[in-house]
């Protein structure tokens, strides 16, 4: 057994009586209450899911494992001649809640490479489908043909002890998510890139070798280290990590689980943002007809946008009450690698002048930018200029969150999710509006 998988084992142990006590000796606490406004709108916070993988502070943005992004950067062991962190590295930390080694990190890297290769027939499945179907079907669709790889399905099968359940999950969530980049950047080469996919390359690790495989050359593979790690999780409640919860609550295995996910992943509400955002970006830019983005030119702009009818995309959270950190850190790489690239240079203006104007205009709970607002000018920059395939990136990422998630769901022995509905004339029965 691997030393991460050892770790792991004994902290899942540690943990399962934590939650034991809490529901034989304090089941029936309240901790939240739901209004009529929550169950109509989406159970929009409402206090029903839990993790300790990260948590989204509406001040601070989000804490993978209680560290902020800032910390996590910083503690995380750097690839040799770069400045971006080993992924690797990240999913020991998401998994243990410890920062790892230069040693532990390269286990990992190791671990990864000997999981990496893809099944011929998931080529053939993507081959097989008509090239115009989006990269994202296309991708939920490999997931879901390796569910005959999972182990959590055959050893569920053979019979084990529901405290085993973690075990066969973590093999399934190393050996799915290692294969990730090399069926992403497959999809991207065969659909964008005249049907030419790269080889993986055994030396490189989980970001440098995707880099490699979508035939870019550096820096973009610290951009697809960046990009996973702050697109890996974002609590349990966005629809990608819920309905990956959701259906391994079933016991699904994580193959089945996490095709779901990147089907709600998506959605134009969900992962489609930040294609939206940079569609929006290059259209405001072309109406400036080549004027010099300074602030005044800006500040009419967006107004002319506002008193127009339509939204500035990328501005505002659900709950953030300030400046996404993750659009802060793609800022910061874009200032060292981009500082003068035309797109860039719009979207640091409207940066800086847009809160003000949302705020003058007094719509927005919060004016201020959020990881969408910056992530596509990057991939554009370094030549994927494909929108349709930003959210198989996203994805890619999300994965590390969800699949973490998933084995200490398994671990905690966490209950099939079946929340209770109620009609809309009980709910007018409950307002005092009975019909």
């Amino acid at each position: 057994m691997s030393t991460l998988k050892n770790l792991l084992k004994k902290k899942i142990e540690e943990f399962r009586p934590r939650i034991t006590r809490l529901l034989k000796e304090y089941g029936k606490v309240k901790v939240d209450e739901v209004t009529i406004e929550q169950v109509i709108n989406g159970a929009r916070d409402v206090k029903c899911l839990v993790t300790d993988i990260s948590y989204l502070d509406p001040m601070e943005g989000i804490r993978f494992r209680g560290k902020t992004i800032p910390e996590t950067f910083a503690a995380l062991p750097k690839v040799p001649g770069c400045d971006q962190p080993f992924v690797e590295g990240f999913w020991w930390m998401m998994l243990t809640g410890e920062v790892p080694t230069m040693e532990q990190t390269l286990e990992v890297v190791e671990d990864f490479r000997k999981r990496r290769q893809v099944p011929q027939y998931v080529f053939d499945v993507l081959r097989a489908l008509p090239r115009d179907c989006h990269p994202m079907a296309m991708f939920s669709a490999a997931i879901v043909a390796m569910q005959r790889e999972s182990q959590f399905a055959a050893k569920y099968r053979e019979g084990m002890k529901k405290t085993e359940y973690w075990d066969p999950m973590y093999e399934d969530a190393c050996n799915l998510l290692a294969k990730l980049p090399a069926i992403g950047a497959y999809i991207y080469r065969m659909k964008f890139k005249c049907d030419t996919p790269i080889c993986s390359d055994p030396k490189l690790d989980f970001g440098g070798d995707f880099a490699h495989m979508m035939g870019i050359g550096k820096p973009y593979d610290d951009v697809a280290r960046m990009y996973f790690i702050l697109h890996s999780d974002h609590e349990s409640g966005n629809v990608s990590a819920h309905t990956i919860h959701l259906v391994a609550s079933a016991l699904s295995d994580a193959f089945y689980a996490v095709s779901a996910g990147m089907n709600g992943l998506a959605g134009p509400l969900h992962g489609l943002a930040n294609e939206e955002v940079l569609r929006w970006t290059q259209n405001f830019m072309a109406k400036l007809g080549g004027q010099e983005p300074t602030e005044e030119v800006i500040r009419k702009a967006l107004w002319d946008t506002l008193n127009s009818g339509q939204v500035v995309p990328g501005f505002g959270h659900a709950v953030l009450r300030k400046t996404d950190p993750r659009y802060m850190a793609q800022r910061e790489f874009c200032l060292k690698h981009l500082p003068d690239y035309p797109l860039f240079k719009v979207i640091s203006m409207i940066f800086k002048v847009a809160p003000q104007v949302l705020a003058e205009q007094g719509k927005a709970k919060n004016p201020w930018p959020n990881v969408d607002a910056q992530s596509g000018v990057i991939q554009w920059y370094y030549g994927v200029t494909e929108y349709s395939f930003y959210t198989v990136l996203f994805g890619i990422g999300r994965a590390i969150g969800t699949l973490a998630n998933l084995v200490w769901d398994r671990g905690l022995g966490y209950a099939l999710e079946r929340p209770k509905s109620v009609t809309t004339a009980m709910l007018e029965e409950a307002a005092g509006i009975k019909q």
